[in-house]
């Protein structure tokens, strides 16, 4: 059975990047600060303790979820930032294209964007998750381009007994047709602040819980942005809790627009709806594809 290779937050994108498209996924120590740790949970911990458990049995019955996570801590924005998850991201998702506009052979780069946040504490007595995809959400094809590139972060220590994450190694390379089998699956076991990074189109679920203590993590995604959210980021987090984040989290949370031509306002960057007033952006010459004016071919 493969194991799930293990990294420090110091490794080599390129080594990252490397083992995400050979196996599907990673474990990387040390990735959040303990100061981020603390914080997430300070933020997190009494709201997940006071949620009630999941209703459906795939989400898991002793389970509790906690969405709109950049809304109740600022303490996810070093997460999705952290340089081995986004540039991992941006390095296998953000593929160029090339399309014809007319005569003209152009060629574009669609953005990533966050799509669902959760904190998840998995308690004493809950199952075994189906095993799934989450990118069959978009009714993604396999094997194929990757879509996702998700993240769960270990709150509290992940061991095979207290429901770590259960990962087929390789399985994104497998079509449509294979079923997955829990004997196929490794633990995700790994000390808290540590993360298991893993491609879409890999078959994983929540571990079960046979010991006496919740098992807690937090998940968050990056998709493709020219498909829709999994989780509905401008109703999650208000306007106001946006406008104090870094521009990057902010275009990362949907106020930008996915090339050539994916959610603009007004035929404009949205982006620009945070810094200026609607008349000061009405008076932005409007440009759609967001590619300048291409060559005339004749």
């Amino acid at each position: 059975m493969p194991e799930l290779t293990r990294v420090r937050a110091d490794a080599a994108l390129d080594d990252v990047v490397g083992t995400l498209e050979e196996a599907g996924a990673i474990i990387i120590e040390g990735f959040a600060e303990q100061h981020t740790l603390r914080g997430l949970w300070d933020d997190l911990g009494p709201v997940l303790a006071r949620s009630g458990y999941s209703e459906s049995g795939y989400d898991g019955h002793k389970t509790r979820r906690l969405s709109s996570l950049f809304r109740r801590s600022r303490h996810v924005v070093p997460l999705v930032t952290q340089p081995l998850y986004l540039e991992s991201a941006r390095r296998i998702m953000q593929k160029p294209v090339h399309m014809w506009v007319g005569r003209a052979r152009i060629e574009v780069t669609p953005t990533i964007q966050i799509s669902a946040t959760q904190a998840i504490q998995i308690d004493p007595g809950q199952g075994k998750q189906p095993l799934h995809r989450d990118d069959s959400l978009h009714l993604r094809r396999h094997p194929g381009p990757t879509s996702r590139v998700q993240l769960m972060l270990a709150m509290s220590e992940f061991t095979a007994e207290n429901g770590a994450t259960l990962v087929i190694p390789g399985s994104h390379h497998w079509d449509d047709e294979r079923p997955p089998r829990y004997s196929e699956t490794v633990p995700a076991a790994m000390p808290a602040g540590s993360v298991l990074l893993w491609l879409g189109g890999v078959y994983h679920g929540g571990g079960a819980n046979t010991t006496g203590t919740p098992r807690t993590s937090l998940t968050l995604s990056l998709d493709l942005g020219n498909l829709r959210q999994e989780e509905n980021q401008f109703l999650a987090v208000p306007r106001e809790t946006v406008l104090e984040l870094p521009e990057e989290v902010r275009r990362l949370l949907g106020y930008d627009r996915c090339p050539p031509g994916l959610g603009w306002y007004e035929m404009q960057d949205p982006h620009l709806l945070l810094e200026r007033s609607e008349s000061e952006l009405a008076a932005v010459p409007p440009n759609l594809i967001g590619l300048g004016s291409p060559p005339i071919v004749s």
